[in-house]
């Protein structure tokens, strides 16, 4: 039987984080579709859990180390999946209990202060809403829920799982 060690399960995890914002600046700049602020913001978690699982996989952590990190991936992960389900929830909402398109993110950030800025933002608007891509009938916010799912349920299994240093 195969070990996967935490050191290539970290890296695994930051491979996907990276191909994951890959895809989304592909899907921007190539396809046009452009971003609303919570994609945005699940972009940001997407850094914050890639970084951590590179800063993992370089280190190579054993038991204690690869708790910690864990614990970091699997809180990111559950910011993330408010961020997505808040998303989620945005696009099957009836359409009169959509809040209105509101000002682009920039314009909020250098408008308002952050105490401000970041409920405006987590309420989502209008365009958040809106559906412009699907694979196989999921749109981007459900695909980037599971992901942030996966990602939790892995820094879970790193939480309670023995290191073996020793891969077959």
């Amino acid at each position: 039987m195969i070990s996967i060690t935490p050191r290539i399960t970290f890296l695994l995890i930051f491979l996907c984080c990276a191909a994951l914002l890959g895809f989304g600046l592909y899907l921007q700049h190539s396809e046009g579709l452009e971003p609303c602020p919570l994609c945005i913001f699940q972009r940001y978690v997407f850094v914050a859990i890639g970084l951590i699982a590179a800063a993992a996989a370089l280190h190579g952590p054993k038991q204690i180390g690869t708790r910690a990190y864990g614990i970091g991936v699997a809180l990111f992960a559950l910011t993330g999946i408010g961020l997505a389900g808040r998303h989620v929830w945005l696009e099957h909402a009836p359409k009169d209990q959509l809040p209105s398109c509101g000002p682009g993110l920039d314009f909020i950030l250098d408008s308002f202060p952050l105490s401000k800025a970041l409920p405006m933002i987590f309420k989502g608007s209008g365009e958040c809403a809106e559906v412009q891509w699907r694979f196989l009938g999921f749109s981007i916010s459900e695909w980037t829920l599971v992901w942030f799912v996966l990602f939790l349920g892995i820094g879970a299994w790193l939480l309670v799982r023995k290191v073996n240093d020793k891969p077959l």
